[in-house]
């Protein structure tokens, strides 16, 4: 009998938690518990909200098909008092530009273009300037590459003028004529807005359907991606729709943005949705990378679009169809983009041989969301080093669980189970998944376990008069507190 895969879904502080089972002639192997390894992402990201002091952060973990993990912490509208949910609200800016590379394979599968028309055949409003006379021509995959030489931006200050509205399809168009090309095409990475811009253009001449409409009915409905839109919903504002953030100012503060109407660079820029949405956006990558049949792209379309199609001379570098490519920490390829607009951050980072995909959403143009999405995935990528031989002691480390805070210097970790292992991670951290690991020696001692697997220094425990665990020493110095934190 061949292998079948299980998956058991639990609540675990108030978050999901996928376990893995193969069952083999009747027999199930537990193969991931993400349990322990969850908690750790809940303290971490908790803890980085208010250390970095984010307005609010939501964040999802997805294997598969399945939804490992997805959380929220602080607020979508502080003014109000609204919590960030998972199924808030945001802009998530040049993360569009992906739903606008969906949109050209599609009708390139239909026959419709190609990806090495000359862009002025396609779109005859297509009239800047070529300053190089011996320029190769620009093409839909230029466009689609960021390797056309065009400028990053169309004509209008709309990004940094405060009185400037983001300008109409038609202003755009209107004032191509008034700017030129940086480079000859096919020479240098440039990102490149505008260049998105014009594809969804494209999208429009070449379907004969507005933008909106054709992204709502050939991708968004058939996902079911009921929370993402071509634009920001203004009538969710400072509800479901999170309230954006600036950059932090040189006094410290963060303050709150007006909404905006990306108008003519919704293609590139305009749309809002939710983690659950792109999670769900993954999720239609991952299982067409194994399907036999078409669903919305034939599965070598999204293969392809995941390839490198660009490569800077450097090799610093390297962007598929629409998609940013790239090595990740754990070497393996990465693909995904990340987007920041007036308020707002995101990111949605998928690995196509693991099958593993991030998304984080931020309300504010400060922090960098890839940040806690690399976390988030090298707490869990450490899940499979979870041993519990003895169930038993495992049981019992439960209680040395907690936050510990130095009297003196008020630093803070904290310390959880790890099978029949402690771990303890500090707080804050830019590598949550290097925390260190303890196996106990006798009952309130433990020693770390160094990389070789030899035993480092004593961590130790101090009771109260009730038995209960009070205080850490570590270092046979450092005393912290047991305490509790909000």
């Amino acid at each position: 009998m061949g292998k079948k895969l299980l998956l058991l879904i639990v609540l675990l502080a108030g978050s999901l938690v996928v376990y893995a089972q193969e069952e083999e002639n009747g027999e199930k192997e537990t193969k991931t518990d993400y349990s322990e390894a969850i908690v750790m992402v809940e303290v971490w990201l908790d803890a980085m909200q208010k250390y970095d002091e984010l307005p609010g952060i939501s964040a999802i973990a997805l294997k598969g098909q399945e939804v490992v993990w997805k959380g929220a912490y602080g607020q979508s509208n502080p003014e109000e008092g609204i919590e960030m949910e998972t199924n808030t609200i945001c802009s998530i800016c040049s993360i569009s530009k992906l739903f606008t590379s969906v949109s050209i394979m599609n009708l390139y599968e239909e026959g419709k273009l190609r990806l090495d028309d000359r862009v002025e055949e396609v779109l005859p409003d297509f009239d800047l300037q070529q300053q190089y006379e011996l320029s190769g021509p620009i093409t839909i995959r230029n466009l689609l590459t960021h390797s056309s030489g065009l400028p990053r931006e169309n004509a209008w200050p709309h990004w940094t003028d405060p009185e400037q509205e983001f300008p109409t399809k038609q202003e755009v168009l209107d004032k191509l004529n008034s700017q030129q090309t940086l480079y000859p095409s096919s020479t240098y990475f440039q990102y490149s807005n505008l260049a998105m811009a014009l594809l969804g253009y494209i999208v429009e001449e070449v379907s004969g359907q507005d933008f909106e409409s054709y992204v709502e009915e050939h991708i968004l409905n058939p996902l079911d991606l009921d929370d993402t839109r071509p634009d920001m919903p203004e009538d969710l504002w400072g509800g479901q729709l999170a309230v954006g953030h600036s950059f932090e100012t040189f006094e410290g503060e963060q303050h709150p943005v007006e909404m905006f109407d990306p108008n003519g660079v919704t293609p590139a820029a305009g749309f809002s949705s939710t983690v659950e949405d792109l999670a769900d956006f993954a999720a239609w990558q991952f299982r067409l990378y194994d399907a036999e049949e078409e669903e919305i792209l034939h599965p070598a379309t999204i293969k392809n679009m995941h390839n490198i199609h660009w490569m800077d001379s450097d090799f610093g570098t390297s962007w598929g169809l629409g998609f940013a490519v790239y090595k990740g920490p754990d070497g393996k390829k990465w693909v995904g983009h990340g987007g920041h607009c007036p308020g707002y951050k995101s990111t949605l980072m998928m690995n196509p041989e693991t099958k593993m995909a991030y998304s984080v959403m931020i309300n504010s143009s400060n922090p960098n969301p890839g940040k806690y999405a690399r976390g988030i995935h090298s707490i869990l990528s450490e899940a499979g080093s979870i041993e519990a031989a003895d169930e038993e002691l495992a049981e019992e480390l439960k209680e040395y669980a907690g936050y510990y805070q130095g009297e003196v210097m008020k630093s803070t970790g904290y310390v959880g189970t790890w099978g029949d292992k402690l771990v303890r991670m500090g707080l804050p951290s830019s590598d949550p998944g290097e925390f260190s690991k303890y196996r106990r020696v006798e009952k309130d001692h433990f020693v770390r376990i160094r990389d070789n697997g030899e035993d480092g220094e004593s961590m130790r425990f101090i009771r109260n008069q009730d038995g209960e665990v009070v205080q850490m020493k570590y270092y046979n110095n450092y005393i912290s507190e047991k305490v509790e934190l909000n």
